[in-house]
């Protein structure tokens, strides 16, 4: 099975399924000598876990995280760092009555063809479980930014179709949505309850904003930082759509409105996103992802039995019914994948 490894200079793999042993990721590319240990990496698996709120699935998986190679005595060796997690909370009998059935918005249809197999339980590497290890890599890669004075921050825009009207700094972690506007977060928790009550789900946009990123970051042709980036994003099973600054409003301006002109002190706007011709302006990179509505729902829905057969499915189990407030420290995480990534990158070219 290809396609698990992301990254050149600083590369990871993950592994793992949803109701297997475990999850868990390889790190190759890690700086030597930086002070890391579980605990700075569980930071951000707890954001990720399940069971935080009313909103989110109700699994009990706690992601322990546990460093199998690559630290000696708190520090980074420069060896492949190998993080597990194990799986404590499975319950792969509660997928028994989907096994010879697919579900509708699931990758079950497409796995099969691929493969001529198919791990029913959760999805296996379909499931949203395979970010675990996305995420404890994306907190090594946190971890080397930091000391360069990069920060990656993300939060949720819009939920439902609400939207988020300001920006207050640091309110995406007092909410259960994870949303920038405490009274948008309000009224997003409501409406996903009351979906989830339906037995129906909804998605949202996700933005995030990057910043200490110097100008110049980024390899044209083929691997623009925004065209890197974009992969990252869309590798998350469900985003949907990427944008960066102006993004599809870029395509009802004018040129003398999207242009960003400069003066003295720097860009005067960012309609660009902190990138032109693939390469980093030195402003703020600033993206957004759009996150299907959750493809599990208790609904009825119209399907077909593998062998063909017409079928009517009902997805019972524990799922989030709004992706947006467990992926955001998922599109964080594979921001400081690329960022990492590309900074060593440019240091090579430079050496």
């Amino acid at each position: 099975m290809a396609g698990n490894s992301f990254g050149e200079s600083f590369k990871v793999t993950t592994f793992g399924e949803s109701h297997g042993e475990a999850v868990g990721v390889i790190i190759d590319g890690v700086t030597p000598g930086v002070e890391i240990d579980e605990a700075y990496i569980q930071v951000q698996m707890d954001r990720r876990k399940p069971g935080q709120s009313s909103v989110t699935s109700p699994r009990k998986e706690y992601d322990e995280v546990h460093i199998l190679s690559g630290v000696f005595e708190g520090r980074t060796t420069g060896t492949p760092l190998f993080v597990v997690l194990y799986n404590k909370d499975m319950r792969p009998e509660a997928y028994d009555d989907i096994k010879l059935a697919f579900r509708p918005g699931h990758a079950d249809f497409t796995y099969l063809h691929k493969y001529g197999i198919r791990d029913h339980r959760g999805s296996g590497r379909a499931s949203g479980r395979e970010t675990a290890g996305r995420v404890a890599a994306g907190a090594v890669a946190r971890k080397l930014l930091e000391r360069r004075g990069v920060s990656v921050t993300a939060y949720t825009k819009e939920i439902g179709g609400i939207r988020c009207a300001r920006y207050v700094e640091g309110e995406s972690e007092r909410n259960a949505v994870r949303a920038c506007d405490p009274e948008a977060a309000d009224a997003m928790i409501r409406k996903i309850e009351a979906l989830s009550s339906a037995g129906d789900s909804c998605g949202g946009i996700v933005e995030c904003r990057i910043g200490g990123v110097p100008a110049g970051l980024g390899e044209p042709v083929f691997d623009k930082l925004d065209a890197d980036l974009a992969k990252a994003m869309l590798s998350i099973g469900a985003v949907k759509g990427i944008e960066f600054g102006a993004g599809f409003e870029a395509a009802r301006m004018l040129g003398s409105e999207h242009n960003d002109a400069m003066n003295s002190q720097g860009f005067m706007s960012n309609h660009a996103g902190g990138i032109l011709g693939g390469i980093s302006t030195g402003a703020d990179i600033v993206l957004r992802v759009a996150v299907k509505p959750t493809s599990s729902i208790s609904l009825p829905q119209q399907t077909i039995r593998i062998s063909g057969e017409e079928h009517t499915i009902r997805t019972v189990g524990r799922h989030d019914p709004c992706i947006c407030p467990r992926i955001v420290p998922v599109v964080e995480a594979m921001a400081c994948l690329v960022l990492e990534d590309h900074l060593k990158r440019q240091a090579a070219l430079h050496a």
